[in-house]
């Protein structure tokens, strides 16, 4: 046992350590189809043996991840087969961010070799690391026991385009690290790369950001930016959805109400669910790199996987689902997700107003979005530049002052409304281009106006996509992030609308020009329309109204 994992275990709030002496064997040479090597280590509890879990991961073997998903784990019965991915850490080859299926598959073709290959495994990781999981998970066979997929999804392409539209500060923080992490001194580079990104981020056209953020050409960004839509032939062999049906893992789901895989992951659940598998789930209060909800996994993972392993349920809950219910409910134990709830519409009306009434006849609400001065993003799931730890959500109130932003306000609540499940704003627009965005977010207004986003989501229009009607106008429906929250009496409920949420999304400059090279800006006359024949509103979830 090292002093981290001794800090770490007593943090996490593991399960006692039940192997002391840990054995590692390093730079294990794994060969590849195409006589590519990669390197992993394997930890080995005392004793030898145990049940193996599979990790391969990007981001490196002897810093927080050994000790995390190696020591930790061994430490209480599990051997572990840390591998790092193609082209990173001391492995031969050329990253290919997301394209995990062939280096997974011989992986495993490879210990079934060894003379301590159990005869059966487990997987688990967060994020890239449990994609990594999906690419193979619907392929092996009866081998995979059990999966920990920790913040991650089956389907990249869906968090990096959701709604459409590019997730710029995500994707280029991300490209950032990948390239800062293997250099001295890393974190201090990565530092202060995050300081240089914020003024990037207003540069056109984005085909250039790569080299302008890393110092060279990123050839995963520039792919990206070249095949944005989700059936182009790049994404056949970067997601794994299709697979979900064939897995017969026992699989334990880890997720964070702001977190930018959660959609995703909740899909993946619900697939689980309708293929007759009973996955757990946990969702909590945490944005991606949270460390409670890192914590929070890793306890999840131990427990899980030592329950399917090695039969100890012993730190398993009762129930299957366990979610964190915002507003001050706190933590909810559910049989499934999502609960039964009543779906209710508040409807948008004329003056700003948000009630479950029907609009009286009113004429359209509208602003001018310009991609010359986007309307800026506020919070919201997103992988940031930004270092500084978010605990709470951030006041909407500057944001909504803009007069690109329109809001919809409820009077204050007589009494509680709980809200759980798939939140949804349905809006009846009009736009005088062919290439815009829209933008909805649901927020939380205290009595003293403090207005907290809860939930949100960006959906892109581009020519005949939504079809308009014959008056122009188009029906739109946003799927917005899914949400757990209860709204006190003596709150107010607000539906917020714009066209943007910069740099979380990029802008639209309404020129219909490609992703990676547009540069010319023309500005947008959006109306969002309340009456009687075309209603808005925001479809609630509502599992209590006390």
């Amino acid at each position: 046992m090292t002093v981290a994992s001794r800090l770490l275990g007593k943090v996490m709030k593991l399960p006692v350590a039940q192997s002391h002496a840990v054995k590692v064997e390093r730079n294990l040479k794994i060969p590849m189809t195409d006589g590519v090597v990669l390197l992993a280590d394997r930890y080995v509890p005392a004793g030898g043996g145990g049940p193996l879990v599979l990790v391969r991961s990007p981001y490196g073997r002897s810093n927080v991840f050994g000790t995390l998903f190696g020591t930790l784990f061994a430490e209480r019965g599990l051997q572990v087969l840390l591998q790092s991915c193609r082209g990173t850490f001391g492995s031969q080859g050329r990253f290919d961010p997301f394209a995990e299926r062939e280096d997974g598959l011989a992986t495993v073709a490879w210990m079934r070799e060894q003379d301590w290959y159990p005869g059966s495994f487990c997987t688990a990781g967060p994020s890239y690391l449990g994609m990594v999981q999906w690419a193979i998970a619907g392929e092996v066979g009866p081998e995979l026991k059990a999966m920990a997929a920790l913040v991650t999804t089956s389907d990249p392409h869906a968090m990096m385009f959701g709604g459409g539209s590019f997730s710029l500060e995500t994707s280029l923080v991300w490209i950032t690290m990948l390239a800062n992490q293997e250099r001295r001194l890393a974190l201090m580079r990565q530092r202060s790369a995050n300081r240089r990104l914020r003024p990037l981020f207003a540069t056109l056209p984005l085909d250039e950001l790569d080299s302008q953020a890393t110092g060279y050409e990123v050839r995963s960004w520039q792919e990206w930016l070249k095949h944005s839509q989700a059936d182009d032939e790049y994404w056949s062999a970067r997601r794994y959805s299709a697979g979900r049906q064939a897995v017969g893992a026992s699989v334990s789901f880890v997720g964070g109400w702001q977190d930018i895989f959660l959609p995703g992951q909740l899909k993946d659940y619900a697939a689980l669910r309708a293929a007759g598998h009973e996955p757990y789930l946990l969702i909590g209060p945490w944005q991606h790199t949270d460390t409670d909800g890192m914590a929070a996994s890793i306890r999840e993972s131990v427990a899980w996987l030592r329950a399917r392993m090695l039969g100890d349920a012993s730190q398993l809950r009762s129930a299957p689902v366990r979610i964190y219910v915002g507003g001050g409910a706190q933590w909810r134990d559910l049989p499934g997700w999502p609960p039964p709830a009543t779906e209710q519409r508040w409807h948008l009306q004329a003056g700003g107003g948000l009630r479950p009434d029907l609009p009286e006849p009113s004429e359209p609400d509208s602003y001018t979005y310009d991609p010359a001065d986007p309307t800026p993003s506020i919070g919201g799931p997103v992988l940031s530049a930004s270092a500084k730890r978010i605990t709470t959500p951030p006041d909407n109130r500057d944001l909504e002052a803009r007069s690109d932003v329109l809001t919809y306000t409820s009077v204050p609540l007589e009494k509680d409304l709980e809200v759980i499940g798939q939140v949804t704003a349905d809006l009846v627009v009009q736009s005088s281009l062919e290439h815009t965005d829209f933008f909805a977010r649901l927020c939380d207004v205290d009595p003293s106006g403090r207005s907290a986003g809860v939930c949100d989501a960006l959906r892109r229009l581009t020519p005949g996509r939504p079809a308009a009607e014959a008056d122009g106008t188009v029906r739109l429906s946003i799927e917005l992030w899914p949400a757990a929250h209860r709204f006190k009496a003596g709150h107010m409920i607000r539906l917020q609308v714009s066209s943007g949420a910069h740099p979380r999304f990029a802008r639209n400059p309404g020129s219909g020009e490609p992703l990676g090279t547009a540069t010319t800006f023309a500005a947008a006359r959006q109306r969002i329309y309340h009456d009687p024949s075309r209603p808005s509103a925001v479809v609630l979830p509502v599992t209590s109204d006390s």
